[in-house]
């Protein structure tokens, strides 16, 4: 059993899906309704420069094209569809897209005002993020806690893998205070602290922007980042990208609640390795490979 999974921000490289656009026919057609939602797209994926396509508004439009472009391509060299869609974060919009639920039109409108309200949220330099190694999750929830300002877990990557988010100096007493139970931190360099309560103002924003679209019932079960498990019906969608916004991304859930289902083959399909990777710390046994290119999509085919 196949589940298909999607990126989120940091997964960016100048060049992304051009080659798709250039050899696979479905690929090229997804791509170019992406570059009639948000003109311009397109230049700044093939060209970059790389400054203008880290931006945030630009970056999540970037990368859910480009996983649904390589979507549309292994489906259409004869790839077996997958039972089930994941994304992380960002990533859960592309899944929506590979289900049939959220034409690829509006995902592209809606994740450029996203990343737009995301940015907007926080003042440059008030919000920080951490990625937090060697600790296990309910010690850094307990620190956490224990701080006083806003830090939130924002990722459950895996068992080595934690993201903290909220007020950089929040953010640095808990990295400090974690550092003394022998964990290890590493600074994200993001533009905002995503994934946890500053950013409710972008949620709220993005709520309106979401009840203007009309989501169709799936042909995938795409897991949800909120709940790490399935969404039920359409009409969940709005509810749970909204909270999305400000809640943690529940990746080792979602990828052991995909084990237990039976999934045995796990696909990433857009820029980079990163969720592929996570998979494999996860599920030491588990078969993930990722589709980022032609050549990648044929090793997978064979």
């Amino acid at each position: 059993m196949i589940a298909a999974l999607f990126p989120g921000q940091g997964s960016q490289v100048v060049g992304m899906a051009q080659d798709f656009y250039n050899n696979s026919p479905a690929a090229r057609d997804v791509l170019e309704r992406a570059e009639s939602a948000l003109p311009g797209l397109l230049e700044i994926m093939w060209q970059g420069p790389k400054e203008k396509l880290v931006l945030t508004q630009n970056q999540q439009p970037a990368l859910v094209a480009t996983s649904a472009a390589a979507f549309a391509a292994y489906l259409e060299s004869g790839g077996q569809t997958p039972v089930f869609a994941a994304g992380h974060s960002l990533g859960e919009y592309s899944a929506h897209v590979a289900s049939g639920a959220l034409a690829i039109e509006d995902a592209i409108t809606l994740v450029n005002k996203r990343g737009k309200y995301m940015q907007e949220a926080v003042a440059e330099g008030v919000g920080a993020m951490a990625a937090i190694l060697k600790s296990d999750n309910k010690t850094i929830e307990e620190v956490c806690a224990n701080i006083n300002g806003i830090v939130e877990i924002a990722n459950y990557n895996s068992n080595a893998q934690t993201v903290i988010s909220g007020e950089k100096l929040a953010v640095d007493e808990a990295v400090n205070a974690l550092k003394e139970k022998g964990a290890r931190a590493i600074p994200l360099k993001v533009s905002a602290p995503f994934h946890c309560s500053l950013m409710q103002s972008a949620a709220d924003k993005l709520s309106k922007d979401l009840k203007q679209i009309k989501f169709k019932e799936a042909d995938l079960k795409v897991i949800s980042n909120l709940r790490a498990k399935p969404i039920d019906t359409a009409d969940e969608i709005v509810m749970l990208l909204t909270k999305q916004v400000t809640a943690s991304v529940r990746w080792l859930e979602t990828i052991k609640y995909l084990e237990q289902q039976g999934v045995n083959e796990f696909i990433e399909f857009g820029s980079g390795k990163v969720l592929s990777g996570l998979v494999k710390r996860i599920l030491k046994s588990a078969k993930a490979q990722s589709i980022t290119d032609m050549t990648s999509l044929a090793e997978v085919m064979q």
